[in-house]
């Protein structure tokens, strides 16, 4: 591996195309964490952000991340799913450089300056400066596997070729072997995500291309100086459990980085709103109430503390997306069924949550009396208490209440068109006083969102009863 320093890539009318104009151009090599490190500090310096897209790690994860990569280090990023690891990953390759010089034709992606295979060594005695040189771009230096039990060597290492053999090439020459993921991310970076879930044979292997930089292939070593930078991916259980991971692989991982969930509501309703699908539909304007996606955003931190779901799996920020995007399409459905020309979600829509978040939690122990559904119609329900509870002052409702008392009764539901809710938030006293101060405007469906809200917290806190419908309910005194 040659180490110096890279000039400013040329530009694509004036890159060099054979071996001699690269050696004339004054191009020098450097290995892939040289390369990142001298990326990342200009970064630093020009206070760019490279790890975009990534919220909630700006003062824990990311500063570790950078303190690998400045150290020269491999990183095994430690995490529940739904934490980003597999993003920060990809995001590495922003600090590569844009393109650099491979022997045109290679497998392995080999440096004209130091070829690492004799089959390529021989061609450039042979060829000399009239060597062909392709400019190779930074998105193509990326390597990714998902570790499985059945994953073998072949995959992994490469495999020998009994068609190569059979044309009288020795088994300890190199040029016998269809290279596998590792040796054809030379000069790149590597990512296997979920290691532990690799047999240790298989581990045994992946040690000797990190540190020995020998390929073994049925028995026979094969001397390969692949140049890489290894990130890795597992779950923190699977990780430190005994036996998962073999303590050699381990120990040559130079940073291990614990990554986290949102640890704030507002962070989580962030990254809803930046990774749910998105359509454009301009025949009805939907409208969101920040407090049906807090909501949403705390279902997902009571589920992260409650007892009843399994934390070793965690829960990820994808059960909040996914949450996001049913509720929006469930009220998107209403809106077209009334005929109305905008949409908003209402408390009566989160019991289509059900189906989004049932298959994204793993619960500790399943039984007929406390199924799937209650669980998180719990959750629900808890949300809707503590949003509620951050919003409003239940001192500002007594007037709402003693309407209720008067005789007063709502029914709320998917059937039920926004224009009901506006008549009766004008004619309960007290009702449009305590919806304007939820600061969601006058729209016709954010009222009607608003006024389920007061409603159902009211039925929370046992001043209102609720007769519960598939959609909605009728509240009374």
């Amino acid at each position: 591996m040659h180490q110096g320093i890279t000039m400013a890539s040329p530009s694509s009318t004036r890159r060099p195309a054979t071996l001699g104009e690269l050696r004339a151009s004054g191009y020098q090599t450097r290995s892939v964490k040289a390369e990142m490190r001298a990326n990342l500090l200009a970064a630093l310096a020009g206070d760019e952000d490279v790890f975009q897209g990534i919220a909630g790690y700006e003062s824990t994860v990311i500063p570790a991340v950078q303190n690998a990569i400045l150290a020269g280090q491999d990183i095994v990023l430690l995490g529940e799913r739904g934490q980003a690891k597999t993003r920060i990953a990809r995001s590495l390759t922003r600090l590569l450089d844009e393109h650099i010089p491979v022997v045109a034709g290679t497998d392995l992606r080999e440096d004209p300056l130091a070829p690492i295979t004799s089959a390529t060594v021989e061609r450039i005695v042979a060829d000399g400066d009239a060597t062909p040189i392709e400019w190779l771009p930074r998105d193509r230096r990326y390597g990714e596997k998902l570790a499985t039990p059945d994953i073998t060597i072949a995959d992994l290492v490469g495999e020998i070729d009994p068609i190569k053999v059979a044309e009288g090439r020795y088994l300890a020459d190199e040029s016998t072997i269809h290279f596998g993921l590792i040796p054809r991310t030379n000069r790149g970076i590597l990512t296997i995500n979920e290691l532990p879930d690799l047999a240790e044979r298989i581990q045994v292997g992946l040690l000797n291309i990190l540190e020995e930089r020998d390929v073994q292939v049925r028995g026979h070593t094969i001397r390969l100086p692949l140049d890489l930078a290894f990130v890795a991916t597992a779950n923190p259980e699977d990780y430190t459990s005994r036996g998962r991971i073999i303590t050699p692989l381990k120990d040559r991982l130079g940073s291990q980085i614990r990554t986290h969930y949102p640890r704030t509501i507002e962070l989580e309703m962030a990254i809803m709103r930046q990774e749910r699908t998105t359509f454009d539909d301009p025949s009805i304007a939907l409208e969101e109430p920040p407090f049906m996606l807090e909501i949403v955003a705390r279902m997902s931190h009571l589920a992260r503390r409650a007892p009843e779901v399994s934390q070793r799996s965690g829960v990820s920020v994808r059960v909040s997306i996914a949450n996001l995007e049913t509720l929006a399409a469930n009220a998107l459905r209403r809106a077209v069924r009334l005929g109305e020309h905008a949409a908003a979600p209402r408390i009566s829509d989160l019991g289509a949550l059900v189906p989004s978040t049932t298959g994204k939690i793993e619960l500790e122990t399943l039984s007929d009396d406390v199924p799937e559904e209650r669980i998180v119609d719990r959750l629900i329900a808890r949300a809707v208490h503590e949003t509620f509870g951050q919003h409003v002052d239940l001192d500002d409702l007594g007037d709402v209440v003693e309407a209720f008392g008067s005789g007063l009764v709502i029914r709320t539901g998917e059937s039920v068109p926004a224009r009901d809710y506006v008549a009766w938030m004008r004619e309960t006293p007290g009702m449009a006083t305590a919806v304007g101060r939820l600061g969601i405007g006058e729209s016709p469906v954010a009222v009607a969102s608003a006024v389920e809200l007061l409603l159902e917290g009211l039925h929370l806190h046992r001043l209102l009863n609720k007769d519960r419908a598939v959609t909605g309910g009728t509240y009374r005194a």
